[in-house]
């Protein structure tokens, strides 16, 4: 069997839920990596897909990683498993993309002999059938977006494929025109993600987004919960406890304030030691948030010392 062909999907779905608009309209109103969550998320769902997600390439593009992800509730996440993974692994299917060529796998168990780690990989994540779009800036293949199916095998039809290719082309642009182009006067842009730098990922209600630790300006628990707040001024509430992410964190840039806050020193903007009515309170202003970060006593001193003031 041609794992290249199965049964259409309905190509009506892409004009039912207006894809291009819905993308554009995401990633004007809401920080790129947020945007791209929610674009594979209504994506995802409107193909009937069980799993969507984005992997990207280093600069170099030898090595490949998974960044965002969306996943129908009980289909199991993946997207911390490939992280600065050699390309030769998807070599296959790398060599496709490249070639500005969308793969649909109708099914991955009749992958040809070429494209066993692949297939192997893809069969240990339980996917029957997925469907690959390459995602270009300036000529360079910089990521790729897709559907997984999980519980039954799917082609989707060109008209989805069209539609996500061309929500692709707009995450490009917002994602590396915006974060990765040069700064006038040729100064390198500060936003600009270092490739070797291990990403966290936060995952909230079947959303998962891939951030360095240097995107994290703050975190505050909320019971079993931790509010994570974003230096780009979104906020994701990620389903693990302040406790297991004081162990994720770097400890020369993250320091506990609070007995319910910990912030990243290199976003602290203003400390203020004479705050409130009796001028006794002392607060912190980071950058990405507007809020007031309380500093306890007990940190005070700490805090001093490490800000040098």
């Amino acid at each position: 069997m041609d794992p290249l062909i199965g049964r259409d999907f309905p190509d009506s779905m892409t004009a039912k839920n207006n894809w291009l608009f819905h993308a554009a309209q995401m990633l004007l109103s809401k920080p790129c990596d947020e945007a791209i969550s929610a674009i594979l998320a209504f994506t995802g769902a409107g193909a009937c897909a069980d799993r969507a997600w984005m992997f990207e390439y280093d600069d170099t593009g030898l090595l490949f990683r998974n960044t965002h992800e969306w996943s129908h509730e009980n289909v199991t996440s993946h997207v911390g498993d490939l992280q600065d993974t050699a390309v030769t692994m998807i070599a296959w299917l790398h060599r496709h993309l490249a070639g500005g060529s969308a793969v649909m796998i109708n099914d991955v168990a009749a992958l040809p002999h070429a494209a066993r780690d692949l297939q192997a990989e893809m069969l240990r994540q339980n996917d029957k059938s997925v469907l690959s779009v390459p995602i270009f800036y300036r000529g360079t293949l910089r990521a790729c977006i897709g559907f997984d199916a999980t519980s039954r095998h799917i082609r989707w039809g060109s008209d989805i494929v069209a539609s996500l290719a061309q929500c692709g082309a707009l995450i490009a642009t917002a994602r590396y025109e915006r974060v990765l182009a040069p700064l006038p006067g040729g100064k390198q842009n500060p936003k600009a993600p270092l490739p070797s730098e291990p990403l966290i990922h936060l995952r909230s209600h079947g959303l998962v987004r891939g951030v360095t630790s240097a995107e994290i300006s703050a975190l505050h628990s909320s019971h079993d919960y931790t509010t994570v707040y974003l230096d780009d001024g979104s906020q994701i509430t990620d389903l693990r406890p302040l406790s297991v992410w004081s162990g994720l964190l770097p400890a020369k840039h993250f320091l506990r304030i609070h007995r319910t806050s910990v912030i990243n020193l290199l976003h602290v903007r203003h400390l203020d030691r004479h705050a409130g009515s009796s001028g006794q309170r002392w607060e912190v202003l980071l950058r990405g948030t507007d809020k007031p970060w309380t500093v306890s006593r007990p940190y005070r001193q700490d805090l001093r010392y490490r800000l040098g003031v």
